[in-house]
């Protein structure tokens, strides 16, 4: 497993991310990447709603030298995907209802 830090992944990787989910939209971002959809917990950017976890592991693959983490390689709870958007300055929400 590699480790993922929070100093690794910069809000720059996570806005990347965010527009590769708009471009290929969400089924195809997820399946592409092999990632569920959020159960609990979802970034709201712009008025729109995506996959925290996702994101995060996604965002990690647009570091220098990096690839995007597997969805079993770190948690998408608070303690991780969750408090490390929001130390990035995203806002993070509770209703997996608001992205249907």
């Amino acid at each position: 497993m590699r480790p993922c830090r929070d100093t690794d992944i910069t809000a720059s990787a996570v806005l990347q991310a965010i527009e590769e989910f708009d471009k290929r939209g969400r089924d195809a971002f997820l399946e592409t990447h092999r990632f569920g959809r959020a159960r609990r917990y979802l970034l709201e950017h712009d008025g729109k709603f995506y996959d925290s976890k996702a994101i995060v592991g996604v965002a990690h693959g647009y570091l220098d030298g990096q690839e995007v983490l597997e969805a079993s390689e770190f948690s998408g709870g608070g303690g991780h995907a969750v408090s490390l958007l929001r130390q990035l300055g995203f806002t993070v929400v509770e209703e997996a209802a608001s992205a249907s």
